[in-house]
């Protein structure tokens, strides 16, 4: 794929889609995408575009775009083309998946090494954001301003501003070009990715306090019930940056942050500093990512399911020696 405008094969009806519990850079690539289809959809001969997404946390509130996101979907709904951004497979569509097996073509534009390729046409590159997939699939001077405020919030979330090993010399071009589009980059930086309300600090806080090292503290993990939750009244939105917190713990080579989404049903986000294939254990528990970035859903006991990532983060480790 060079270019969006050369898929769109004269679509008239589309929709974009992210994956469930949607975080910066699918928020960012989703938003930018459906901007610029609504903004140029007379000279692409477009002439209805929908944007499905879950709720998502208040940062993001100041995005262009929002005002069109549709949280639910009606079951017969039939597009000409369905894109799907930054899922690494169909189930991670959420209850959107069953417009996506409706429609006529599907796209599946995403950067998950993870990914199961389950779209008519599949555009999965090697890049440090979704978001910055976008951006090379959008004629430059097609860019605002309110379209690269998306991408350049889609690309600080995906690379944790600029300081994960997924960030390349062709990640800061990109973010100087959309720098030049007049965004103001530091409020977008502190606005959605540093700043936390007491309530986040707070559950922040009580995660790091309950922490536990094991593997001879070269793992740490945390968990939080739903109960918990309830009691300092916040969501799943509210526990982004949680893992991060654990991650730069030192001594540790993988943390493991594990929160309660229904009875017996556990979210898990695994960070690592490289050593360790986060996404290939992620894969085997029915999730995915990258290597140093994965996530999945485990269903059973707490302590069964830390039990059993904490044994498939041993195996690693013991294969180079570090435990």
């Amino acid at each position: 794929m060079d270019k969006i405008r050369d898929i769109l094969n004269n679509s008239k009806k589309i929709a974009i889609a992210g994956h469930v519990r949607p975080d910066g850079d699918c928020i960012g690539s989703s938003t930018a995408l459906y901007q610029y289809l609504s903004l140029y959809k007379k000279e692409l001969g477009i002439e209805q575009v929908d944007i499905y997404l879950e709720p998502y946390g208040d940062q993001f509130q100041l995005l262009s775009g929002l005002e069109g996101i549709k949280c639910s979907c009606a079951g017969n709904e039939v597009y000409d083309m369905f894109i799907a951004l930054d899922c690494g497979s169909k189930d991670r569509l959420g209850v959107v998946s069953e417009i996506f097996d409706l429609a006529k073509t599907t796209v599946n534009i995403d950067h998950h090494i993870s990914n199961t390729m389950f779209a008519t046409i599949n555009h999965v590159a090697e890049a440090s954001s979704t978001s910055e997939i976008i951006y090379t699939l959008i004629d430059d001077d097609k860019i605002t301003k309110e379209i690269a405020t998306s991408l350049y919030v889609g690309i600080i979330h995906d690379t944790g501003v600029f300081k994960h090993p997924n960030t390349t010399s062709r990640t800061m071009t990109i973010a100087g070009k959309l720098i030049d589009k007049g965004i103001d980059y530091s409020k977008l930086i502190n606005d959605t990715f540093y700043a936390k309300t007491y309530k986040q600090n707070l559950i922040i806080g009580r995660c790091l306090m309950e922490s536990i090292l094991v593997l001879d503290g070269k793992v740490i993990v945390s968990s939080i019930s739903q109960k918990m939750m309830d009691f300092y009244d916040v969501t799943t939105a509210d526990l982004d940056g949680v893992v991060e917190k654990l991650r730069v713990t030192k001594g540790v080579e993988v943390a493991m942050f594990v929160y309660e989404t229904n009875p017996s049903e556990y979210k898990v986000s695994m960070r690592s500093t490289g050593k360790v294939n986060v996404s290939k254990i992620a894969v085997y528990f029915g999730g995915g990512g990258h290597v140093q970035a994965a996530g999945c859903t485990i269903h059973g006991r707490l302590n069964d399911a830390i039990n059993n990532l904490t044994l498939h983060i041993e195996a690693q480790l013991k294969e180079i020696n570090e435990v």
